[in-house]
């Protein structure tokens, strides 16, 4: 068995390009996404496996689905560097 958490994905949803056709609710196998107020949203999205037939079958390209980037793991005693921050800003 992996050790690894299960992959995640983000939905990115372009509501002003939504027209709430319905055709991705429809294509979804996991039953991710569904309609509210005449526009799509994902209703359950750590169900979603990452098929992309949502955004594959949408004819307005209103919906992308991305991989969720994991966390990067700090370390138990939090030692590794964050090299986004200048050294002066380190309490090493």
């Amino acid at each position: 068995m992996s050790d690894q958490p299960p992959k995640s994905y983000l939905h990115v949803i372009r509501e002003r390009y939504c027209k709430g056709c319905n055709i991705c609710v429809a294509f979804c196998p996991k039953k991710v996404l569904a309609l509210k107020s005449g526009k799509v949203f994902a209703e359950r999205p750590w169900l979603c496996i990452g098929c992309k037939m949502c955004e594959l079958r949408c004819p307005d390209y209103a919906i992308e689905v991305r991989a969720a980037e994991p966390e990067p793991d700090k370390g138990a005693n939090g030692a590794e560097q964050d090299y986004c921050l200048p050294p002066e800003a380190c309490d090493d």
